[in-house]
């Protein structure tokens, strides 16, 4: 398939440009597997949402996580049975109360890295000085 001259700007023209360096980073490329599945994850507002809360907290009832992200307990279960399946999450239930958090804390660092970022990257919103 012809690719237009557009396309073509922003494509090598030669195979490879550096070979020691492709040698050397080669083997790294694999460590990245199963870290789409973190951000795949994150990629929902919702999911985000309960991260972030889970990240501020040791653990919290899905009842209690649902009031605090504004939507249902039925679809906050869903989500979190999702994480869960991921790895993202545990639970343990006492009664009648099921309790989550964080699997480890290394969701917990890429979330607030994420949170931070997004402020950074907030324009802020002119105030009126007039009064």
């Amino acid at each position: 398939m012809p690719v237009s001259p557009k396309e073509q700007d922003d494509i090598c023209e030669v195979q490879c440009f550096d070979d020691e360096k492709v040698n050397r980073l080669k083997p790294f490329a694999a460590e990245s597997v199963g870290v789409a599945k973190i951000f795949k994850a994150l990629a929902d507002d919702t999911r985000a949402k309960i991260i972030h809360i889970l990240s501020l907290e040791d653990e919290l009832c899905v009842c209690d996580i649902a009031a605090i992200i504004g939507s249902s307990i039925a679809n906050t279960s869903h989500h979190l049975r999702l994480l869960r399946n991921m790895g993202l999450a545990k639970y343990r239930k006492e009664g009648k109360l099921v309790f989550y958090s964080l699997d480890d804390d290394h969701v917990r660092h890429l979330i607030l890295a994420g949170v931070e970022h997004a402020k950074e990257q907030r324009v802020p919103v002119p105030t009126d000085t007039n009064g």
